[in-house]
């Protein structure tokens, strides 16, 4: 264990509605990342469908489809290699949140909902998602 923490940010543009595609570009941009001996690579705020999804993240099957990719990605972190911080919609108890998942050692070890919906201009957020709690 070193006392450093290398970081891969990813700066790519995903494809909205586009979940196997989303999640082929986070397997590389990890494979490369690795190549560079990070321990993290992190990723926009839903990546993994894409933004702004809009109403399309009320559909179940598009929500199945990202489950079954974050589901796909943690079980590829049990290598050893970098976790993955990564943007996707979460569905639980009835709500839908905007969140940042922390996929590693084969699994989600944790989640956080954003809080701060912005409802101005292009943004509806307010109208898709439930805020989640105040961290702290």
């Amino acid at each position: 264990m070193t006392d450093r923490l290398k970081i891969a940010l990813v700066q790519y543009n995903p494809v909205v509605g586009d979940v196997a595609g989303n999640s082929e570009l986070a397997r590389g941009a990890r494979a490369e990342a690795a190549q560079g001996g990070a321990d993290l690579v992190v990723f926009s705020e839903l990546f993994l469908i894409g933004y702004p999804p809009e109403d399309l993240v009320r559909k179940p099957a598009i929500l199945e489809d990202v489950v079954e990719a974050v589901a796909s990605l943690a079980a590829e972190t049990a290598d050893g290699g970098p976790a993955l911080l990564i943007g996707a919609p979460v569905h639980e108890e009835g709500r839908l949140y905007n969140a940042m998942l922390l996929l590693d050692g084969g699994e989600c070890t944790a989640w956080r909902a954003k809080y701060d919906l912005p409802n101005y201009g292009v943004f509806d957020e307010k109208r898709v998602f439930d805020a989640g709690p105040m961290p702290g």
